[in-house]
């Protein structure tokens, strides 16, 4: 996330509306296994940045629109930018699950 992002900030709620209109599309939560477990999005993914390689497991095909997300937006930025170079060509950072004002599934 560069300095610039600060200002034009990803709301998450418009990228989920992006993801929920797309049939093909692809919700991934780039939080660790603990925060995921702990509170995630209905029908998101859990693929932690460290992991991000194993993507090919998930979605073999790189023509798929990936939705990514983490807590602010940082990690899904890394993760998008290592999904590009990885060849994925529809990525997109929507930003951080703090800003989301929908139900979680998960935790207590």
């Amino acid at each position: 996330m560069g300095f610039l992002d600060f200002f034009f900030q990803t709301d998450i709620n418009a990228g989920l509306a992006q993801y929920q209109a797309d049939p093909k599309g692809v919700l991934l939560d780039v939080r660790t296994r603990e925060e995921y477990t702990h509170g995630h999005i209905p029908g998101s993914q859990n693929l932690p940045l460290q992991e991000v390689t194993r993507i090919g497991a998930m979605v073999p095909d790189q023509s798929t629109p990936l939705y990514v997300h983490c807590y602010s937006g940082a990690r899904s930025g890394r993760a998008v930018t290592a999904l590009r170079r990885m060849g994925y060509s529809h990525v997109t950072n929507i930003g951080g699950i703090r800003d989301y004002r929908g139900k979680t599934e998960g935790g207590n």
